[in-house]
């Protein structure tokens, strides 16, 4: 394995061999490709000329690569282009299922000495206060291999105990035996001195192993959080490195998606893959952004249901809101990612009854193999099911009819759950009423999820627009509507690809932050610390081709001895302690305007703007009525004739007849009786429900 060198931190980061270094800019005449990779599908979005297309492959959950590598070979015989014409930018969640799933490497975790058990012990929040059996989720480092080693830096960075060579000698012994796959290094206060960690992994580089140093991964304050972050990359980079490896064997222009919301080079993402566990649902809300500003459409909440699992965010005034407090099957990772909240309610997600009786739905998923029973090959009942049972499905087939349903194995599989809820129920229960009940649960669940984000935060629903993607969300977006009292809810062009669309329209983003603990008489240094960041950020954009760029400042600032503190944007000539003041009595209600204010840290979020995707642009007509055909649809109070619209079929300005259902390529939309819709201008379906 070759190296990662830094002039600082020397042979700390082992990279996986990919092929020579990504050419600086696409040059005139590269086709740019958006994938996003689901649980049922993976989806590929490329634009020639004005034309932008789409296609669907089944994903490949044993190896994702696999349908990823497929999709592109298929672009480059369509194009008649070699693999080095070809960028491809992918959004994955191949870290974020490794983590669900505990499948990433064997890693250790060497910490200052008398805090190896800082990851069993963790905070004392507990999500369920008054549980006596609560099970804690399984730790990412074994037994055994958490590590102390005799060293002390102080929180101003001073050395209080000299680093114990020997000691490291004798890890390095041990872990070698151990057969470690990976390496985290996380002392105290390290953030503010690194020395000590820099002289821990020049030592363990002769393992041969990935390391991940905390003053690289997480430079910030708050030990549990920044060593729960080290692990975690630690537990994921022989498995990503692995997975890019692939992928840069046949795609030598390569990049992926990241949690905040914008993409990162091959090698970053090989050596930092903590930063991409959220990668694929961010470039979902980065789509919908993109849908929402040309409608003038500032308060969104976003809705994507996909095969396996809905995640939903809510974007007010323009803008998503970022966290750094994500908690990914019970492990904290504390670096910037969109707020996304994710349930296991998708269209793969199973139906059964459970021991008293009641009928539940998800999180387990049937994915893409074995998938719905209606995909010909299991016999589990579905979410998919329940919704092609009912006739929502229109034709009976997904993907332009080039993926039919088994609609008689679908009703089959229903029929056997409705077998079981008679028997809890003690009376017949007919297959309709089963897949309805399907529906219901589901949609329980999800509108929890958009509650979640909105009413339990303080948003009133009411003020939003839902704007829903996703190769399910058109079946349920407007029962969440009527639901949550949403008035208006956008179904975009192409909307089970608009994942793929934001990984591709997503500009190049680097963050970097730091520890300053700055007193009110010392903020005049904030500017400096700010240029220093910016100018890092802005030499590593540089080398990746980008001159174009944009930096945007932040603090993040608290009352003196508040344990917490809330981030501000930074703007010129901004009075930090006023600002903070504003903030806090905006959150909280009350400002202590007397009390002394402290900035804890900085950052600098720096973007390198891509070539946008050339518009589409919808042809303009006199608004008139669509032409449909008329199927039969159940619904709560029973069979209603429906009208069923093709939407390539629908212009701007065509008003539908409702109830209906719309097919298109990559979804299905159903707009029950008493709702109005429309086509606007840029060729969204607008329903008022």
């Amino acid at each position: 394995m070759s190296l990662a060198f830094d002039r600082k931190d020397r042979k700390l980061n082992r990279m996986p061999k990919l092929p020579a270094r990504q050419p600086k800019r696409p040059r005139r005449g590269i086709v740019r490709v958006g994938v996003d990779a689901g649980g049922t599908f993976t989806d590929f979005i490329y634009s020639i000329g004005n034309e932008i297309r789409i296609f669907k492959l089944p994903s490949t959950p044993h190896d994702p690569s696999r349908a990823v590598l497929e999709g592109v070979r298929r672009i480059c015989s369509e194009l008649q282009l070699a693999p080095d014409e070809i960028e491809v930018v992918h959004g994955t969640t191949v870290g974020t299922n490794a983590l669900l799933e505990r499948r990433g490497a064997r890693v250790a975790f060497v910490t200052t000495h008398g805090f190896e058990d800082l990851l069993i012990i963790g905070r004392q929040a507990r999500p369920h206060l008054y549980d006596l059996n609560v099970t804690r989720p399984q730790p990412l480092v074994a037994d055994g291999l958490s590590l102390g080693v005799r060293e002390r830096t102080a929180a101003d960075g001073t050395t209080l105990e000299p680093l114990d060579d020997d000691q490291v000698k004798e890890i390095v012994r041990r872990l070698r035996e151990a057969k470690v796959e990976a390496v985290a290094v996380c002392l105290l206060f390290s953030f503010a001195n690194p020395a000590h960690e820099r002289k821990i992994a020049a030592a363990l580089s002769a393992l041969g192993v990935p390391l991940s140093v905390s003053h690289r991964i997480l430079p910030e304050y708050r030990e549990y959080e920044r060593a729960s972050t080290t692990v975690a990359n630690a537990y994921l980079q022989p498995l990503m490195s692995r997975y890019i490896e692939r992928l840069g064997r046949d795609v030598p222009r390569l990049r992926i998606m990241q949690s905040s919301g914008g993409s990162i080079g091959a090698e970053t993402a090989a050596t930092e893959p903590v930063r991409t566990v959220l990668s694929g649902p961010a470039g979902g809300v980065v789509g919908a952004l993109h849908v929402a500003r040309p409608i003038g459409a500032r308060d969104i909440i976003t809705f994507d249901m996909g095969g396996t699992s809905t995640d939903v965010a809510l974007c007010a005034d323009g803008e998503v809101h970022t966290t750094r407090e994500m908690v990914v099957s019970g492990i904290p990772i504390a670096i910037p990612c969109f707020e996304i909240h994710t349930v296991g309610a998708g269209g793969g997600s199973v139906a059964r009854v459970d021991r008293g009786g009641s009928l539940r739905v998800g999180p387990e998923s049937a994915g893409a193999d074995p998938g719905p029973a209606c995909y010909g090959k299991s016999d589990l009942p579905t979410v998919t099911d329940a919704n092609l049972v009912l006739g929502r499905f229109g034709d009976g087939a997904l993907l332009g009819g080039a993926f039919p349903l088994d609609v008689g194995r679908a009703r089959s599989a229903i029929e056997a759950l409705a077998r079981e809820l008679s028997a809890a129920a003690s009376r017949k229960v007919s297959v309709e009423e089963a897949a309805l009940g399907i529906l219901r649960v589901v949609n329980a669940n999800m509108e929890r999820a958009i509650r979640a984000v909105s009413v339990e935060r303080g948003h009133d629903p009411r003020r939003f627009t839902l704007v829903t993607f996703g190769g399910a969300g058109g079946l349920h977006a407007v029962a969440l509507a009527r639901a949550l009292r949403i008035p208006r809810v956008i179904v975009p062009r192409d909307p089970g690809a608009l994942s793929a669309f934001g990984v591709l329209a997503a500009d190049v983003v680097r963050e970097q932050t730091r520890t300053v603990m700055l007193c009110e008489e010392r903020f005049a240094d904030i500017e400096a610390l700010f240029r220093e960041l910016e100018e890092q950020n802005a030499r590593a954009l540089e080398r990746e081709g980008f001159a174009r760029q944009k930096h945007t400042r932040f603090l993040a600032a608290r009352y003196r001895g508040q344990s917490f503190e809330l981030e501000l944007r930074w703007r010129p000539k901004m009075n930090p302690a006023k600002t903070f003041h504003r903030a806090h009595e905006m959150r909280y209600g009350y400002a202590r305007r007397g009390s002394p204010v402290e900035i804890v840290s900085v950052r600098v979020r720096s973007v390198g703007i891509v070539e946008k995707i050339a518009e589409q642009k919808a042809k303009r007509m006199r608004a008139r009525r669509a032409s449909a055909q008329r199927v039969n649809v159940i619904f709560d109070d029973g069979a209603r004739p429906c009208n069923l619209y093709r939407r390539e079929d629908l212009s701007p300005g065509a008003r539908l007849v409702a109830p209906c259902i719309v097919t298109e390529y990559s979804s299905t939309t159903l707009i029950p009786a008493g709702a109005r819709a429309y086509v606007d201008r840029f060729g969204n379906l607008v329903i008022e429900p």
